[in-house]
């Protein structure tokens, strides 16, 4: 007779229980097929100066202001290392104090805005460079990557309040009832 496993470890499987550096790839790579396209067409466009504001916002918005809104909520932002381990921002430095709240709504909006501008930047400068071409690329680089998003990462992942999230109810109560500090504070809210 096989043993049924235990309600933890059942929950591991499903969820984003643990840093895997699969995901780190699976994120990346997806990622890669919308950037290198934008990139390279803001380039032939001419306006490759604009590249230094979007790498600025690019660290402004994933050390500073996602971190604030998005990654201190999340369960993994409480474990003892001084960097975020998670596929998407595996390294980066946790600025903010662990959070076991629910996203509020503003954090929720800033949050999905902050995502708008990092993939919507490079948009007008391939129009106004008539590289439609490239432009295409990106759009279907954006798609990719919010499609695998949407179905592999968030209806696993373990940061519950994030607009994204698409885990189960019954999962994210089961994994709520595992996590006391996060059950609690979700319990105030």
């Amino acid at each position: 007779m096989q043993k049924e496993p235990n309600s933890t470890q059942n929950l591991e499987e499903k969820l984003t229980c643990h840093f895997e550096s699969k995901d780190t790839i699976i994120f990346n790579i997806t990622f890669l097929v919308f950037l290198i396209p934008a990139v390279i067409g803001v380039i032939l466009a001419g306006y490759w100066l604009w590249l230094i504001g979007y790498i600025a916002y690019w660290f402004v918005f994933i050390q500073i202001w996602e971190n604030k809104t998005l990654c201190s909520h999340c369960p993994h932002y409480n474990e003892e290392e001084k960097t975020i381990r998670c596929y998407g921002n595996k390294g980066i430095y946790k600025l903010w104090k662990y959070n076991p709240k629910p996203m509020s709504i503003s954090h929720q909006i800033q949050f999905i805005v902050g995502i708008a501008i990092l993939l919507l930047y490079p948009i007008p400068f391939l129009i106004l460079g008539r590289q439609f071409i490239l432009l295409f690329l990106s759009i279907i680089g954006i798609i990719l990557w919010i499609g695998v998003q949407s179905i592999r990462m968030c209806t696993r992942c373990v940061n519950l309040s994030c607009p994204m999230n698409r885990v189960p109810k019954n999962l994210a109560d089961k994994y709520l009832e595992h996590n006391r500090i996060m059950k609690e504070a979700w319990k105030e809210k």
